[in-house]
């Protein structure tokens, strides 16, 4: 498609912004939940080692309801399901603030995993419908930067709230953000015709969208990399003695913020394989780079590169998850996309922490670089079977490598 086609395709449109400002609140009350809630679990129990519990349950109940969440998104109902969760999300954030104990805060970590299931799915959904077809990668790109701006102030303002006030306002802080979101929401208008065939009776067939597991399982290992990053970077520069490793952080949410937009538009324009390949590639080489630093500039130029392969990735990956499949079937697939990635986060959060203890953290970066290496090798190998059956012209059929 030409660039002044492409432009054609009109892509901010009223209900495109409200739907990235919707995202990006829950997306607040997300992060500010996830260095706080560790925290907090301590300070209830006295005890380490249950710190861990509250992305636990919150993951099982994501993964959990998924499948089930995507096959009724697909009765059409998009925008009603993401209020919904977003309700869910709401009133599970206040009951923290019910007692001080893990048999309130527990329970109401697995709802609102329930919650966020639904209403993450169904944003992507909603996403996938709002934007066109061939500015779909460039778009996901924008819709993106409403996570990625979320991950650098969530934890941020969480932290702050917690330290300089108390837990009990740092959740309704949250709470409110996820009103804020619910909110927005409802001034999106949206119009999906009712899907019959996901009222059918519920098997693994309609459940997990095959079409969607290509990039997913991508997805799946490159997520072993982000999540020994996210846990384990400042602790493993504190045993580097590198200090103000932090930057690392604002760099990478800077670069992935200037770089998502212009590798959609890439990938709209050369084919999503060009794009995907290359960030992996960009992943591999911050792992190493990671391995291998000693100084404050190394793992700046570590969240420099990552920021951009990571940006290349994690948004071309989810466009080419709902890129292959018809409109009824894109709740299925965003469900598809986002179990595979909370079933990494979950497996490589326990995973690391048990390498980083018995390995030590130069070996277990080291290690990260295997999963790594294999999103690539999955992606060049289902690429391969599936390319002759591809249009390399993704506004005509689908997006395929060049």
């Amino acid at each position: 498609m030409s660039d002044s086609q492409m432009q054609n395709k009109r892509l901010w449109t009223r209900n495109f912004l409200l739907l990235i400002l919707a995202n990006f609140s829950v997306y607040v009350c997300f992060y500010m939940l996830i260095p706080s809630l560790p925290v907090y679990i301590k300070e209830i129990t006295g005890q380490d080692s249950l710190t861990g519990l509250a992305m636990g349950v919150f993951l099982l109940a994501a993964v959990l309801f998924r499948p089930f969440a995507g096959r009724q998104i697909d009765t059409g109902k998009r925008k009603n399901f993401f209020l919904s969760g977003s309700a869910i999300l709401f009133i599970s954030s206040l009951a923290f603030n019910l007692a001080p104990t893990l048999l309130v805060l527990l329970p109401a970590r697995f709802v609102q995993g329930l919650g966020w299931a639904y209403c993450n799915t169904a944003a992507g959904t909603l996403a996938g419908d709002i934007i066109p077809k061939p500015r779909l990668a460039e778009g996901m790109g924008y819709y993106g930067l409403s996570l990625s701006v979320a991950m650098g102030i969530g934890p941020a303002l969480g932290l702050f709230v917690m330290q300089r006030y108390s837990f009990q306002l740092m959740f309704y802080v949250c709470a409110g953000f996820v009103l804020l979101s619910f909110l927005l929401a409802l001034l999106i208008k949206h119009h999906q015709n009712v899907n019959q065939t996901a009222k059918t009776a519920p098997s693994m067939k309609t459940l997990i969208e095959k079409r969607a597991l290509h990039p997913s399982l991508v997805m799946f290992f490159v997520i072993f990399g982000y999540a020994a990053i996210i846990s384990f970077l400042a602790l493993y520069a504190q045993h580097r003695q590198v200090t103000d490793v932090g930057l690392f952080f604002i760099v990478y949410a800077v670069s992935i913020a200037v770089s998502r937009p212009i590798l959609g538009r890439i990938a709209d324009r050369r084919g999503y394989g060009v794009v995907i390949v290359s960030g992996l590639i960009l992943c591999i080489l911050t792992l190493f780079i990671i391995y291998a630093a000693h100084s404050l500039a190394a793992f700046i130029l570590a969240g420099f590169v990552y920021g951009v392969g990571f940006g290349a990735v994690q948004p071309t990956t989810q466009a080419l998850s709902i890129s292959h499949v018809p409109p009824e079937r894109r709740g299925a697939a965003t469900a598809t996309y986002f179990l595979f990635l909370d079933l990494g986060l979950g497996l490589a959060s326990v995973l690391w922490g048990f390498v980083a203890q018995f390995l030590g953290y130069e070996l277990m970066y080291l290690t990260v670089i295997i999963p790594s290496v294999l999103a690539l090798l999955v992606y060049l190998f289902f690429e391969r079977q599936a390319g002759k059956q591809r249009s390399p012209n993704p506004a005509v059929d689908l997006p395929a490598s060049k």
